[in-house]
C-alpha cells in the first residue's frame, strides 16, 4: 500500500508510479487515438457532405449511453471499495482480537514458558493467514517456523494448535473454565475473520458483468470519432483518449482493489498489520 499524505494533492499530478493507470493504458491509449486520427481523415475528405447527415447526427447517442456507463462504472468501483474496505475491517479485528487474547493470556496465566508459547503462535496467525490468501507456501516469517503438510490448512491448523494448549491449561489447572469460556470468544474471531476475508478472495465480480463493462468502454471509445469528427475534426483525438483513460482507468483501479490481499500497490498493508500483530502481543506478553 502507498503512504501518501492526501492534503498535497498538485505533486501527484505530475507523479508517475508503477500502479499509475496512466502508465498502463498509454498503448492502447496511442493506438485509439492512431484510430481516432484514421477516422478523422477519412470522414472530413469522403464523406463531408450535406447527404451524410445520419453521420453528423451519430453523436447523439453517446449522450444516452454515457449516463449508462456512468452508472456502471459508479457502481463497479463502489463494489470494489467496498471489498477493499471490509478487508481493511477484518484484519483490524484481527488485530484488536490478538491483542485482547494476548492482554487476557497475560493476566490468567503465571507460568512464563505458557506465555511464551502464546507469545509466538498468536502473531504466527496473522502471518500463516497473509501466506494463505496470498496462495504462499513460504513460511519462513512463522517464529517458529512450523514443519506442517502444505495440504493442510495453515491457519486453521495455528487455531487448533492455539485450542489444544488452552484446554491443557484448563486441565493442568492454569485456566479456569470461565476463563477458557473468555479466551475462546477471541479466539473464535481468529477463525471468523480467516472465512471473510477467503469469502472476498474467492468470490470476484461475476464473469459476464466484468466482461459486459469492457466490451461497453470499448464499442463506446471506438465509436466517438464517427459523430464527434465534423464538429471537432482532429481535435477529437486527445478527446478520445482522454474519455479512454478516465473509463478504463476506473475498471483498472476497480480491478486492482477488489483483491485487497494482494501485493499490488493500492493493497492492504498487510506486512505491516502482521509485523505490528508481532510487536504489539510480544509487548504485552513480555
Amino acid at each position: 500500500m502507498i503512504n501518501y499524505n492526501p492534503k498535497v494533492w498538485f505533486a501527484f499530478i505530475f507523479k508517475f508510479g508503477k500502479a499509475d493507470t496512466l502508465r498502463k493504458l498509454f498503448p492502447l491509449m496511442l493506438g485509439v487515438g492512431a484510430y481516432s486520427a484514421l477516422i478523422v481523415f477519412l470522414e472530413l475528405a469522403y464523406f463531408k457532405s450535406e447527404d451524410n447527415n445520419y453521420l453528423k447526427n451519430f453523436g447523439l447517442m453517446h449522450g444516452v449511453l454515457g449516463f449508462v456507463i456512468s452508472l456502471l462504472l459508479v457502481f463497479r468501483t463502489n463494489t470494489a471499495y467496498d471489498r477493499w474496505w471490509e478487508g481493511r475491517k477484518l484484519w483490524g479485528a484481527l488485530t484488536n482480537s490478538s491483542r485482547n487474547l494476548a492482554i487476557k493470556l497475560n493476566a490468567f496465566l503465571k507460568d512464563a514458558g505458557e506465555k511464551n508459547y502464546f507469545k509466538l503462535m498468536i502473531p504466527n496467525y496473522a502471518f500463516a493467514l497473509k501466506n494463505q490468501l496470498r496462495e504462499n507456501e513460504d513460511y519462513h516469517e512463522l517464529d517458529p517456523v512450523l514443519d506442517v503438510n502444505h495440504e493442510k490448512h495453515l491457519p486453521n491448523h495455528i487455531a487448533s494448535l492455539l485450542f489444544n494448549r488452552l484446554s491443557k491449561c484448563r486441565e493442568n489447572g492454569e485456566l479456569t473454565a470461565e476463563q477458557l469460556l473468555i479466551l475462546n470468544a477471541d479466539l473464535s474471531v481468529f477463525t471468523d475473520v480467516c472465512g471473510a476475508c477467503e469469502r472476498i478472495k474467492n468470490t470476484p465480480i461475476p464473469f459476464a458483468y466484468n466482461i459486459f463493462i469492457k466490451k461497453f468502454i470499448f464499442f463506446f471509445v471506438m465509436t466517438l470519432p464517427l459523430g464527434w469528427s465534423f464538429s471537432l475534426g482532429y481535435l477529437v483525438i486527445p478527446i478520445v483518449m482522454l474519455i479512454l483513460y478516465a473509463l478504463a482507468g476506473l475498471e483498472i483501479i476497480a480491478e486492482e482493489i477488489e483483491n485487497p490481499f494482494g501485493t499490488d500497490a493500492n493493497d492492504l498493508p498487510i506486512d505491516q498489520i502482521c509485523h505490528n500483530i508481532r510487536k504489539h502481543v510480544g509487548e504485552i506478553l513480555s
